[in-house]
């Protein structure tokens, strides 16, 4: 069932963007337009819901919305039709016919610009990372000395130049902090967007180039694999 307040939300929610929400739908709005319609109006970069965190936005400029999709379907209930649901969450299958543009339209520009970001610095990521462990494995396997996780650590290093551990240290370094051997999912994705910016600014811009289509086009053929659908293009 759709969370009813009965006392002030948790820290970080936007209450009126929540409000709209239930408003939309209840005036007839399809659910899936009212939840964009919301993201547009949403501000907090990231909250605490249901003893869960949330979060959104990743080095400030980077925006995870179908997680945000994902919070606000919880805020539905069952007002969200739960095959519907899991087409959106799992296989980002719309429910209604919906286009870029009006998917831009909907949830506003600086939000769309900030998608993009997520798209290349976390979902091409790590799809590009997981393509060069493969052709890693490749490679040593025709020489018979694949190994876990040493081709791994090749992967990352053919991607960065730089090993994961060096990598690990720097960004808590930025952050004043230091790795304790264990991260949250988000925690990772924090992780991947910074290796991303890292790639940007010291490989030479022919391979961050070519590594990103590379990237893309892997993530394009995982999503096909898998019955997915790429239905908001990054681009």
């Amino acid at each position: 069932m759709a969370t009813t307040y009965t006392e002030a939300p948790p820290a970080g929610t936007d209450e009126e963007a929540v409000r709209y929400l239930h408003s939309a739908v209840h005036a007839g709005t399809h659910w899936f337009t009212a939840i964009l319609e919301t993201i547009a109006l949403w501000r907090p970069p990231e909250e605490w819901y249901d003893g869960r965190q949330y979060r959104y936005l990743l080095g400030g400029e980077a925006f995870d919305w179908l997680l945000l999709a994902e919070r606000l379907c919880e805020e539905l209930g069952d007002q969200v039709p739960p095959q519907e649901k899991e087409d959106l969450l799992f296989f980002g299958r719309f429910p209604i016919d919906l286009g870029p543009w009006e998917f831009q339209r909907l949830i506003g520009r600086a939000k769309y610009r900030a998608h993009l970001n997520y798209g290349y610095g976390v979902l091409v990521e790590e799809a590009l990372v997981l393509e060069a462990e493969e052709r890693m494995a490749k490679d040593r396997a025709t020489v018979g000395i694949a190994r876990g996780n040493a081709l791994q650590a090749a992967g990352f290093f053919w991607v960065y130049g730089e090993t994961e551990e060096a990598l690990l240290e720097m960004f808590y370094e930025e952050r004043g902090t230091s790795f304790t051997g264990r991260m949250s999912l988000t925690g990772l994705r924090d992780f991947t967007y910074w290796c991303f910016k890292y790639r940007v600014k010291h490989r030479d811009p022919a391979k961050v180039a070519s590594d990103t289509r590379l990237g893309l086009h892997r993530l394009q053929q995982m999503q096909m694999d898998r019955g997915a659908r790429l239905e908001v293009p990054l681009g």
